[in-house]
């Protein structure tokens, strides 16, 4: 089974490896280069381009220092940064995990978000309300489905994903599709790859990164889509896939979406050694984060590890995301003398 990763999640039956996450409970975004139109410099670039490759706190610091040149863009750089702190968050209660951590990142959203703010920002703080309060949830769908039933402003691109991440991470993935089929940008194309994948309709994930090609071939998003595509695909495009996560490392920040994805293309092409070098270095940046944690299960039985190094692997990840699915999956299969296919997860990133 492939999962939507807990935050923004983005997962369901594909059967690979984790290489996959969608930010924020399954929900993604994109932008342009950073050329913007008309060749004028795209003041947020940075600021989307780490959230899309899930550095989300490098997302927050440019945040918190650009200056945007007007309102519009302001509300836009308030949109990325608040999704940033959502998808931290995300991160960390994938699995059911809790703490005052997670609570005060959700407050920082909560918090700052006014009933006066503009709709963009209206919308992440309904995802934010739906991830951070499970008894309200059932409520907050239903207000949904109405806001849906009438006139939808389809320019509201965050409206949109913050939507389709809600009704995804209710289990409804036609819903969120419905939803994302009326908007035309990269980001919700992005988001209609991810569930398509996880749905297995690989021929459907296609038609639609063609059209994000056809919009915005070098657009990272449209990069990393691609990479998603490739990995499904498998054989000779696994190649091409590893090719895009490493790139995308090297120029920017080998982060834990970009190395598992990395993983994810070695342990396809049978590299288990080459793999477990990657997710080390993913284990090195956080020793809890379930993806890595996921993979390196899948890898030490691949290898021949001793039963006590899977397991010392299932344990961390039952410790830090006791709920996780891939841990129903496991003790399921384990019950029945079956090993886990590995998972291919991403991100970069819909979380829980």
């Amino acid at each position: 089974m492939r999962y939507l990763h807990g935050n923004g999640g983005f997962r369901q039956p594909l059967g690979r490896f984790r290489g996959r996450d969608v930010a924020e409970g399954g929900e993604m975004a994109a932008g342009p280069g950073p050329g913007g139109q008309g060749g004028e410099a795209d003041e947020l670039f940075d600021v989307r381009n780490s959230f899309y490759i899930g550095a989300y706190q490098a997302a927050i610091n440019e945040a918190q220092r650009v200056k945007p040149s007007n309102p519009e863009k302001e509300v836009e750089r308030d949109v990325f940064l608040f999704r940033a702190y959502i998808a931290q968050v995300s991160l960390l209660r994938c699995g059911g995990g809790s703490g005052i951590w997670p609570e005060r990142k959700y407050g920082v959203v909560l918090d700052e978000i006014k009933a006066n703010a503009s709709p963009e920002l209206q919308a992440v703080r309904m995802f934010a309300e739906y991830l951070s309060n499970e008894s309200q949830r059932d409520a907050i769908v239903a207000d949904l489905d109405k806001k849906m039933a009438k006139s939808v402003d389809v320019a509201n691109t965050t409206f949109l994903l913050m939507a389709a991440s809600i009704y995804f991470h209710d289990k409804n993935p036609d819903a969120a599709l419905r939803t994302l089929h009326q908007g035309e940008s990269l980001e919700c194309m992005a988001m209609m790859i991810q569930i398509l994948l996880k749905l297995d309709r690989l021929d459907l994930a296609r038609k639609e990164l063609k059209k994000m090609q056809e919009q915005d071939e070098d657009a990272t998003l449209t990069q990393l889509a691609t990479a998603w595509v490739n990995l499904a695909i498998g054989g000779e495009k696994l190649q091409d896939a590893y090719y895009i996560f490493q790139e995308m490392a090297d120029k920017c920040s080998p982060t834990l979406l970009l190395l598992n994805g990395q993983a994810a293309c070695y342990m396809a092409q049978g590299k288990w050694d080459d793999a477990e070098g990657v997710l080390q270095e993913a284990l090195d940046k956080d020793s809890s984060h379930p993806e890595t944690l996921i993979n390196f299960v899948v890898l030490s039985q691949h290898l021949g590890k001793p039963p006590e190094v899977t397991n010392r692997y299932l344990s961390q990840l039952k410790d830090a995301h006791k709920n996780h699915p891939f841990i129903k999956e496991y003790q399921a299969k384990h019950v029945s003398g079956l090993l886990p296919r590995p998972l291919m997860n991403q991100s970069s990133s819909p979380p829980c």
